[in-house]
């Protein structure tokens, strides 16, 4: 079948009749003012601060909550923009000022800001939010890379003013206040649904939004889609252009490009590069494709359980692996590849950047008998079902691949809903996903990815001198003494291999010709606030 011919199938008029009726009613209301966005996978939580939520919930924070600041943004050559996590605009914050030391904070609160229900939004209700995400593991973790980790730093001046105070200046307090993990939630509010066995109302939060963004769940079908309608009394910035907006899930990649190519849809999230491909060919559509260095495809093991316990067996699958193949058969070469580099000693102080293995077939064999395994052994290999554009073709190589060796493979498809928790709780012996770095620095990404009891410890990793090298690093000024504490800490990732990098994505996005002013975020989900039509 041809590429336009697989394009269109799906795209007669019994795609919008198949719609759910709130999709289809929103586009006979308000088609200039209403978006609709269609992505493989679906949201999970509207808890900011909670664990195992789904990248797609993390679009979901952005609309419905506030942070006190957020990022400003840099225009792209291609029309779109993306965020920029140097620079920093109020949010609920009017303005901000940083002591001359750089340890204390004071953010002074916009004065008519409320809720959803109506209620104002106070320092108390900020105060309670950033206690309760230093407090849930989620949020604590990541708000922890910038200082922030004890209730007792946060302070109620009056009214409208917070203030923040850090052990030291950290470079990483700013950015991580502007993450969907410090969003502001309606302490009064969820504090109605808070028990004994659960102080901070985890479970409602979960299920039910408490937020004052630009945006409130008008309704909410799980794994099928979120209906957003505008906070007319939202504060924080300009009124939105778009009044309502849709998110549906629909998990095949085709009936995505044919709604797009309808006008059935507005925005298609996750399609597979050769639809891209094939979209752009049309030129009846902006498809665009954003670089992003701190984004990546990866191959993970489960380092502390067998067999991945062994670096040997690591190394041997990293040998046997397909990457020209994965790269060219599942992302048809869109991004740039992290394998094959000609030597073991870093070529840079940047990450991620290519890793010293290629497809070596025999010396995988070697290595397998060295740790003992001179048969193979069988193992599982997951990938998360939202992910499957990329993921299922990915599996199927690998799968492949690695019988020639003597691994045994059998392929589990993961429920996008169960995904982030089996990834947190350490259940996945051997796995394909993507993920980034909210921060471009290398001591960034190491603290992220390679150590630490979380979820984004793809690795399950521990190695007590890259630890050491990454927290002299995070606080290092020096640029030449920083880049060779980096160098000897890329060393020991090239050797231990608790994830194997394949690729680094661009973000490739289809949208109306008319839809103007998206802004690209590293959660790569829309954020409908400064989305406008021509």
């Amino acid at each position: 079948m041809q590429r336009r011919h697989l394009l269109q199938a799906g795209s007669g008029a019994g795609f919008l009749a198949a719609l759910p009726a709130t999709l289809a009613l929103a586009h006979a209301q308000s088609r200039k003012e209403t978006v609709r966005v269609l992505a493989e996978g679906t949201p999970n939580s509207r808890d900011p601060h909670g664990e195992g939520v789904s990248r797609e919930s993390l679009g979901t924070f952005t609309n419905i909550y506030d942070r006190l600041i957020h990022f400003d943004r840099i225009k792209l050559p291609s029309g779109v923009y993306r965020y920029d996590y140097a620079r920093f605009k109020g949010e609920l914050a009017e303005r901000f000022e940083q002591s001359a030391d750089g340890k204390t904070l004071t953010f002074h609160l916009r004065r008519n800001a409320t809720f959803h229900d109506g209620s104002p939004v106070t320092a108390n209700d900020v105060k309670w939010s950033l206690d309760r995400a230093v407090s849930l593991p989620a949020s604590k973790r990541q708000l922890a890379t910038g200082s922030l980790t004890d209730p007792a730093q946060f302070t109620v001046v009056d009214a409208h003013t917070l203030r923040i105070t850090l052990p030291r200046a950290d470079r990483y307090t700013l950015p991580n206040l502007a993450l969907t993990f410090a969003s502001v939630l309606n302490a009064e509010l969820a504090k109605k649904h808070a028990t004994a066995a659960d102080p901070w109302a985890a479970e409602w939060v979960r299920n039910n939004a408490a937020g004052g963004g630009a945006y409130r769940i008008e309704s909410w079908t799980p794994g099928q889609q979120v209906v957003y309608a505008r906070f007319d009394d939202w504060k924080s910035g300009a009124l939105p252009y778009v009044r309502r907006a849709v998110f549906q899930t629909v998990p095949t990649a085709a009936t995505r490009s044919a709604a797009l190519q309808r006008g059935d849809a507005d925005v298609a999230l996750q399609l597979p590069p050769k639809d891209i491909d094939a979209l752009a060919e049309l030129h009846t559509l902006q498809v665009v494709s954003v670089p992003v260095t701190n984004s990546f495809r990866f191959i993970a093991f489960n380092t502390r359980a067998k067999p991945f316990d062994d670096v040997r067996v690591r190394q041997a699958v990293a040998y046997a692996l397909p990457y020209t193949s994965l790269f060219r058969g599942a992302s048809f070469g869109h991004g740039q590849p992290l394998f094959g580099a000609p030597s073991a000693k870093p070529a840079s102080s940047a990450f991620p950047q290519a890793y010293p293995y290629d497809t070596q077939l025999q010396k995988a064999r070697e290595l397998l008998a060295a740790a003992g395994y001179p048969q193979g052994f069988k193992t599982s290999f997951s990938y998360n079902v939202g992910d499957a554009t990329i993921g299922e073709p990915a599996a199927l190589l690998v799968q492949e691949a690695l019988s020639k060796i003597g691994i045994a493979v059998t392929i589990e498809k993961v429920p996008g809903a169960q995904w982030g928790t089996l990834q947190t709780d350490k259940k996945l012996p051997f796995y394909i996903d993507t993920s980034s770095a909210w921060f471009n620095d290398p001591d960034y990404f190491f603290r992220i990815f390679f150590q630490g009891d979380w979820r984004w410890n793809f690795g399950a990793f521990e190695n007590p001198e890259l630890a050491r090298l990454v927290e002299q690093a995070r606080w290092e000024t020096d640029k030449a003494k920083y880049d060779a504490l980096i160098r000897q800490a890329i060393q020991i990732v090239f050797r231990e291999l608790p994830i194997v990098p394949l690729w680094l994505p661009s973000y490739d996005i289809a949208l109306q010709p008319d839809l103007a002013n998206f802004t690209y975020y590293i959660h790569g989900q829309v954020d409908f606030r400064p989305l406008t039509r021509t």
